[in-house]
């Protein structure tokens, strides 16, 4: 799915809990929504991020098939693209609490879950990954390996505490695309992938098995567990209606 059809369809979710929270329908509960999709290249800058932190032109971006978008998350700039699970959580914090039994209506402990989420779908492959005091998303290493490098980037955005935008996780993302930017506005360390992570870290390895397909399932159920979500799949038609507001029936979906 390409990012801005993606961005509108969330903006659409986004808006319809809005509305609800608001009284602005009468009917059932708009559902929450963990939108699953790849995207095709695409560089995004977050709304606090620096352009500069673009290494690339316009036209070179073009060459290699690959587009530029300023968006309305969180967050300095990074790549999407094949390879890559991206998950876009559209949930009423209100409505919400942790594994724990924690009340959801607090933005870090949002983003700590979801990392927490990240860091067991690396444990189910044997890659140990972790959190960076002061600098969101997950990482791997320090080790033998080298420093810091990160395997999932995060960037939300919350109005009346209701979400969109989330995370990317590398997985057997092609890490070049990384050199024509700044990742996350962070000169000082890489990034990786969990492939790489999984097969022993070599610069062109895929660990076996690991795919965005089975991946982006274990995610989905680390991000139900910690986010308290009772999540089912259904097709994009069917989010779009929900969208359009036609349709407000069924728990928490996946899609």
């Amino acid at each position: 799915m390409g990012y801005r059809e993606a961005w509108d369809l969330q903006a659409a979710l986004q808006s319809r809990l809005i509305e609800a929270k608001r009284g602005e329908q009468t009917d059932a509960l708009p559902p929450h929504v963990l939108l699953l999709v790849e995207h095709p290249p695409v560089f995004t800058l977050g709304k606090s991020g620096d352009a500069a932190n673009l290494l690339a032109s316009g036209d070179a971006l073009a060459a290699r098939g690959a587009t530029f978008v300023e968006t309305d998350r969180g967050g300095d700039i990074t790549f999407h693209g094949p390879g890559q699970v991206v998950a876009y959580p559209i949930l009423d914090l209100d409505r919400l609490s942790n594994l724990e039994g924690e009340p959801m209506r607090d933005l870090h402990r949002f983003l700590r879950e979801m990392e927490e989420a990240v860091i067991r779908t690396c444990a189910d492959w044997n890659v140990v990954a972790d959190r960076v005091p002061g600098r969101t998303g997950v990482w791997v290493g320090p080790d033998a390996r080298g420093d810091e490098r990160k395997v999932c980037a995060m960037g939300v955005r919350c109005s009346r505490w209701v979400t969109m935008h989330g995370l990317a996780l590398n997985v057997t993302t092609d890490l070049d695309w990384f050199g024509l930017i700044v990742p996350c506005g962070i000169d000082d360390r890489g990034v990786t992938s969990l492939a790489r992570e999984a097969s022993g870290g070599g610069p062109r390895s895929h660990g076996d098995g690991v795919s965005p397909e089975v991946v982006s399932q274990q995610l989905v159920g680390h991000l139900a567990a910690r986010l308290g979500l009772d999540l089912r799949s259904v097709e994009r038609a069917e989010l779009e209606t929900w969208a359009r507001g036609r349709k407000n029936s069924a728990p928490s979906t996946a899609a």
